[in-house]
Order: C-alpha cells, then structure tokens, then sequence
C-alpha cells in the first residue's frame, strides 16, 4: 500500500495536470470560435463563386474539338490520384487524426487495388509522417501553418495540385480533410477536387440572368484556378475548426478525469491516514501496557 506521502505526492501532480488540460481547454475553446467564424464566412463565399461558375459554364459553348478548360476536363483513364491530406501537427487532440487517417488508408488500398497510384499532399506534420511510414509518395507537404492561416498561406499546396493536373501529373485530386459540424461533431470526408464538374441541374430556384464584363471564356478561365484555391483553403479551415472543438472536447474529458482520480486519491490519503494514526495509537497503548508489567 503506498504511504501518505506518496499518495500526497501524487494528488500535487494530478491537481497541477488538471490545471494545465484546464488552461488548454480555454484556450482551444477561444481558436475554435475564431475558427469556427471564418468556416462560416468562407462557407458563402465558396458556395456562391461556385454558383457564378456553373452559371459561365452553362453559357460558354467552346467551338468543335476545344476544351472548355483544362480544370473541367475529366481524363478518359484515371492512372494517378492526388490526395490533398488535411491533419493536424500535434496531438492531444482525441481521434482527430485517427479517423481521417482511416479513412485516407481506405481510400488508398482501394486505389491501389484497383491499380492507380495514389500521391499525397500533405498538409499537417501528423498525416505528412504517417504517409511516409506508410511508404506512400508526398509530393509536396505544408507544416506549421499559423492559428489564423490566410489564401496566401495555403497557396503552395493549391498551386501544386493546379499545376499538376494541368500537366498531366495527376488524373485526379481528391480532398480529405474532417468537415466540421458543431462543437461536437466533425466527420472525417474525402470528396473529389479535379476535374471540376458542373450541378447546374442540382440548383434550385430560378436562373439570374448575369452580364459579365470581359467575356465568359476570360472570366472562367481566371476564376476556376481561384477557386480551386478557395476549395483547399476552405478544407483546411474546417480541418482547423474540428481540431480545436476536438482537442477543446479532449482536454474537458482529461480535466475532469483528473478531478476524478484527485477525489479518489483523497479518499485512499484519508484511508491511509487514519490507518497511520491507528497504528501509531495501538504502539503507544502497547507502549504502555508493556512498561505496566
């Protein structure tokens, strides 16, 4: 049985963890509402400059044999797959970056089965090692990004899957990223990137009938590749909102373990104590009654 002043030891530690997983908790709840509001405000953008791109491409008709553009072009073979992989760079965090690795691993041997190569952008420290303990390609990788990442910040990973598909490189891009929900919801999701293709026909209301100024050929092929950006940029926002509600959530549940275990440690400190001073009790009353005879 440990002694009391082990067991008093270990309630000063557990008390002093509780106070850190209690400060960390504060400050992940203050990022994620940060987060959260810029997920949001994003959110409209992305899905308005996707209405106005569906709308060019419904009125662009490109002449016989040219292809609309090189972003909405779908390849005849899909040979290799990029997948832009959204993680976080450190832990504590819960199962964030268990389930979306998962998920990108599935989607992987799937490919593989299937016989297309399958290259990965990394965006995360944790994903970027996990891939290459894997022994699957990173072709490019964005670590450390800042609590408040800009466009301009995640513009090295965009402007290599633009460049790659344009080039040939990629046949395919997906992203995988962890969609955020709520505070107590964020769900692992990998959807397809490149080729952009049209939901004209899943818009519902009716049509605005837009003047664009230059030409709708000119207009597209200047907003495609921004949207393309805007899409990655978007993923990695809600990848950073579900990080912090996730490592928010992980440090409340480690902050009342520990409040748990100090409680039962006081318990077992009282136990052990008053055993002490039982003890010590029945030697001085043996004391005495041998210094009697």
């Amino acid at each position: 049985m440990p002694t009391v002043r082990e067991i008093r030891r270990r309630i000063r530690s557990v008390k002093n963890m509780a106070q850190i997983t209690k400060a960390m908790e504060a400050v992940s709840a203050s990022k994620m509402r940060r987060a959260m509001a810029n997920v949001l405000a994003s959110r409209a953008y992305s899905e308005r400059m996707w209405q106005v791109i569906n709308d060019l491409v419904d009125r662009y008709t490109p002449p016989n044999g040219v292809p609309l553009h090189p972003l909405l072009t779908p390849r005849g073979q899909i040979r290799t797959v990029a997948l832009v992989l959204v993680t976080a760079d450190r832990g504590l965090c819960g199962a964030y970056n268990v389930e979306i690795l998962r998920e990108a691993v599935r989607f992987i041997r799937e490919r593989q089965e299937k016989g297309v190569a399958v290259k990965v952008l990394a965006v995360g420290q944790r994903g970027r090692d996990y891939m290459l303990r894997l022994g699957v390609p990173v072709v490019a990788e964005l670590i450390r990004l800042s609590e408040r990442p800009t466009l301009l910040d995640t513009l090295p990973i965009s402007r290599n899957v633009i460049s790659g598909y344009e080039r040939g490189e990629f046949d395919s891009v997906c992203l995988a990223y962890t969609e955020f929900v709520n505070v107590l919801t964020h769900r692992p999701l990998i959807r397809p990137l490149l080729p952009l293709l049209s939901f004209a026909a899943q818009v519902e209301g009716g049509k605005v009938d837009y003047i664009y100024e230059p030409e709708p050929q000119e207009v597209l092929s200047q907003l495609l590749p921004r949207f393309v950006e805007v899409e990655v940029y978007q993923a990695i926002l809600e990848a950073l909102a579900s990080e912090h509600s996730a490592r928010m959530v992980s440090m409340r549940n480690a902050t009342d373990n520990a409040n748990d275990l100090v409680r039962e440690l006081t318990l077992s400190y009282n136990k052990a104590r008053q055993a002490s001073i039982t003890k010590e009790i029945t030697e001085l009353t043996g004391g005495a009654a041998a210094l009697e005879h």
